[in-house]
């Protein structure tokens, strides 16, 4: 399974690797939403880890960009990776494309799960967001 997180914090970066690591799950990495959107054109992943707030493009905006490509790019599930907690984070999230949405700092558990959901449902078409 290939996944990438477009992440501008390093730290971030490192710690959801090091956690995928341990269920070989290979990550490749973006610092900012433009070029996670030109690696993810460019290779086929499976999955999409996004942060919300990045300098330049934010995360919602790559997520409506990712949404206008064509399939099958486009359809690659997205999974919201965010320390926001917002009331209407979830309903933003969805409005936006994201298939799910799990709050920093992030635990393991809530990481495969989300992943496990999303790979389950398959696309766009199939949000599992509540």
């Amino acid at each position: 399974m290939q996944v990438i997180f477009v992440e501008d914090d390093a730290l971030n970066r490192r710690v959801v690797r090091d956690m995928l690591k341990v269920i070989d799950i290979e990550m490749a990495e973006a610092e900012d939403a433009e070029t996670g959107l030109q690696m993810i054109a460019n290779h086929r992943y499976d999955v999409v880890l996004m942060d919300l707030r990045m300098p330049g493009m934010d995360g919602i905006t790559a997520i409506r960009n990712l949404r206008q490509a064509p399939d099958p790019v486009g359809r690659i599930p997205v999974i919201v990776v965010t320390a926001d907690t917002g009331v209407d984070l979830r309903q933003r999230c969805q409005d936006a494309g994201a298939n799910d949405v799990i709050v920093k700092p992030v635990a393991l558990d809530a990481l495969i799960n989300a992943i496990g959901r999303v790979v389950a449902t398959g696309t766009d078409d199939d949000v599992v967001l509540d």
